[in-house]
């Protein structure tokens, strides 16, 4: 029971329904103190001052009368907003402590210190208002934050300062456009011990994808140093992803994001007499190493899942590591308040086409897509030049941007992560926004007409002039049952939660070469054998991307498990067929360093490829790192619904060499649990299905390469085009012969391939012959749903 006169409350008293009391901040903090602790979550101790110790405050100053007349003269035009603040802060911080307040602070300070165990603990003086982070409003990161502040003195000025950043310029205009009453807003102080992390490293994190909403992952955002550059956005931070559902998995690792961030600088305690904090470059040995081990990732996912629990929602969470120990703690925990609020039925999908020159790349917040004139800006002191639909451009921002945001159709920052304030401003604005690309203030000139694309995955794109912009509404809610699993083709990893929300039955095709070309970029032959590279430029290269990997190969398993890691977890734990790489030499020849081990050939479609290449002394080697990424994916991460496929397997030998090749790699079929497919794509294939589906677990029919083959077709030929038609005579009665040769057998078959999206007829056609599943493209699910269960209605 809490006696509403106290002046302070440890959080070790508190509880989230406390946020009357000392604000949504602290009573969080209480919260996990008292309940999170035996769960493990570490959280360093402090206290909080109370709303009655603000109202002592205010009213021992005589401040109630100063702020109603300085309102007063704002509304009737007598005073600026500027005039305002300035005036109240003025008051705040010239104002004295009651002496029971004061008592009060220091009496706790001095306990705390006895608790450590040391003498004028170095503590973090955080603002906490007390309508904080409700659902219908949200005071955070309005106020201000003191970090190593040291003796009794030097926190209660630091709490003064905290009072007086309740009329910032920001505040005062947000409370006023939301119709809070400025004399009911109370404010708490949160005082916590610091965590070394000026010698360690901090972030935020999130218990949801902050971009697609995708519940299944926990976005961990990471700089060297104090926490503030990550929230102000001034730091490029690295950034991970762990997969949730399998955190609870013995042994597993299941991090399916590892993106070095730039970490340019970091903030750090200042020198004695130079104030609390300074910000200094950050060393070349931080900016190419991670802040975060594997095993520091894992844990501090496990804490988010198990503070997500404890409070029933999403959240948004900052953690700090202590340099000196080493420990990981949380220090802050409030829910999430954009995606999980948002709408669960229909969504937009965007396309982008018709694009010119790419101007500038950075990370992408929302999935949007907008064109607009730049509008470049230093300060928000320029809102004067801003025009409305306009493309902020700047370097950063934090509040004082919000009013020019709020007027812009999107926005992009040279600096800042997916949790700096451009990217969570611009989240709850619905605006699509690109962060930390670097040099946008550089490249980009104002009334230049551009295009800016959040819609093509994690990468975000400015490029030159007005593109076609396509939208469309999916509404997974009105999607049909089938008895005809449909599935997605997926190839991007950067986009693949985007489609989380569809009903699909699993992935039916994600093609593991549009991963390596995207996410790995370095023929493997090429990182095998690097000592005899001949290329000097493309060595250069290799050494640039590999940079942090002692084992170069090691750089291909790690990039290429992971980005299919990402495409595995969008569905888990539905099916992912995974099909082995199946570049043409011309494609493997374009990978850098790709060219010296690619021979030259006239028809690469009919050529050195699929299947033949993985046991041939050409690639053998370069198809074992391939194998060592699946076998990290399913054993070592944890993914064992990938199911992988072999491409264009022209015979039963060849199959039978494949296999063992397999085997000796550690993907033997059968052995825990792995099934592997092969694809219906050869001719052979089909005349010879029963003995292919003796060796493999399901077909997959690759309708583009069976009409090239059946038909003589070259697929690429523009002067042939009209003689490719997969709905053939003969290219379906080699569909329908593969469909009952593998139902006979007792092996799965699908198809991928557009033809069902394109063609309600054809898609007819496979459910009559009693195909188990066909995969499509995301955009086009809903349509093929829609045209098979009509199907197997047997309507038209």
């Amino acid at each position: 029971m809490k006696d509403l006169g106290n002046q302070i409350i440890r959080f070790d008293d508190l509880a989230r329904g406390d946020v009357a009391l000392v604000g949504g901040k602290n009573a969080s903090l209480g919260e996990m103190v008292r309940h999170l602790g035996a769960r493990g979550v570490d959280v360093p101790p402090g206290f909080a001052t109370t709303s009655h110790a603000y109202w002592q405050f205010v009213d021992a100053g005589g401040l109630r009368a100063v702020v109603a007349r300085a309102l007063k003269a704002m509304h009737e035009g007598k005073a600026t907003l500027a005039e305002t603040g300035k005036t109240l802060r003025a008051a705040f911080l010239q104002a004295d402590w009651p002496e029971e307040t004061a008592a009060a602070i220091r009496a706790e300070y001095e306990a705390l210190c006895d608790r450590i165990g040391r003498k004028d603990v170095d503590v973090a003086v955080r603002s906490s208002a007390t309508a904080e982070d409700l659902p219908d409003a949200s005071f955070a990161g309005q106020q201000e934050t003191f970090l190593n502040i040291r003796g009794p003195e030097a926190l209660l000025d630091a709490c003064r300062r905290c009072y007086a950043s309740l009329f910032t310029d920001r505040a005062i205009s947000y409370r006023e456009a939301k119709g809070f009453d400025h004399l009911k807003v109370a404010l708490s102080v949160g005082v916590q011990v610091m965590v070394r992390s000026d010698i360690g490293g901090s972030g935020v994190m999130f218990s949801i994808d902050t971009e697609t909403g995708f519940e299944g992952v926990v976005v961990i955002d990471a700089a060297w140093g104090l926490g503030e550059t990550v929230v102000q956005g001034n730091v490029d931070p690295d950034e991970y992803q762990v997969f949730k559902p399998l955190l609870a998995r013995a042994g597993a690792v299941p991090i399916v994001e590892k993106r070095l961030g730039a970490k340019a600088h970091k903030m750090i305690y200042a020198r004695a007499g130079e104030g609390t904090t300074r910000t200094v470059p950050t060393s070349k040995a931080e900016r190419a190493g991670f802040v975060l081990s594997e095993p520091e990732i894992v844990q501090l996912a496990r804490w988010a899942c198990v503070i997500e629990d404890h409070y029933g929602c999403p959240m948004d969470i900052e953690w700090a590591k202590d340099g000196e120990s080493g420990a990981l703690f949380i220090v802050q925990a409030r829910p999430e308040t954009v995606q999980s609020r948002r709408e669960a039925g229909a969504y937009r999908s965007y396309s982008v086409t018709d694009k010119g020159r790419k101007l500038v790349t950075g990370l992408s917040i929302g999935d949007a897509a907008v064109a607009g004139r730049v509008c470049l800006l230093d300060s928000p002191r320029d809102i004067d030049r801003f025009v409305d639909g306009g493309v902020l451009v700047t370097g950063n921002t934090d509040p004082d941007w919000v009013p020019i945001m709020k007027r812009a159709a999107a926005i992009v920052t040279d600096r800042g992560g997916r949790t700096s304030h451009a990217a969570i401003v611009s989240r709850e604005l619905g605006l699509p926004a690109i962060v930390g690309a670097g040099n946008a203030t550089h490249l980009l000139h104002d009334e230049q007409e551009v295009t800016v694309s959040c819609a093509e995955g994690d990468q975000g794109f400015v490029y030159e002039g007005t593109a076609q912009i396509a939208e469309e509404m999916l509404d997974p809610a009105a999607v049909p049952e089938t008895r005809t699993q449909v599935m997605l083709n997926l190839a991007n990893p950067a986009a693949a939660f985007r489609w989380w929300r569809l009903p699909a039955d699993g992935v039916g095709l994600a093609r593991m070469e549009f991963v390596i070309n995207t996410h790995v970029r370095i023929h493997p032959m090429a990182l095998i054998h690097f000592d005899t590279l001949q290329d000097a430029e493309a060595k250069a290269k290799i050494t640039e991307l590999t940079a942090g990997h002692d084992d170069k190969a090691a750089y291909f398993v790690d990039r290429l498990s992971r980005g299919l890691a990402r495409i595995a977890a969008a569905l888990h734990p539905k099916p992912v067929i995974i099909r082995m790489s199946d570049f043409k030499t011309n494609e493997y020849a374009d990978l850098i360093g790709g060219a010296q081990f690619e021979p030259h050939e006239e028809n690469p479609m009919i050529g050195f490829r699929g299947a033949s290449r993985y046991t041939s002394p050409r690639y053998r080697e370069g198809f074992a790192l391939e194998c060592r990424a699946i076998r990290r994916l399913r054993e070592e991460m944890g993914f064992d619904n990938v199911v992988v496929m072999i491409p264009f397997c022209r015979s039963v030998a060849e199959a039978d060499r494949v296999l063992a090749v397999m085997a000796q790699e550690g993907l033997e079929r059968g052995k825990n649990g792995l099934q592997v497919y092969v694809m219906a794509e050869v001719p052979s294939n089909v005349v010879l299905a029963p003995a292919f589906a003796e060796r493999f677990d399901g077909f997959s029919i690759g309708s583009n390469d069976l009409t090239q083959l059946t038909l003589g077709v070259d697929r690429d030929s523009e002067t042939l085009a009209e003689l490719f038609d997969e709905q053939d005579p003969a290219v379906k009665w080699m569909i329908g012969h593969v469909i009952a040769a593998a139902k006979d057998a007792g092996a799965k078959i699908g198809l991928c391939g557009q033809g069902p999206s394109d063609h309600p007829e054809f898609a007819r056609f496979l459910v009559e012959c009693g195909i188990d599943s066909i995969s499509v493209t995301p955009d086009s699910f809903i349509r093929v749903k829609e045209q098979v269960a009509r199907a197997e209605r047997g309507r038209p």
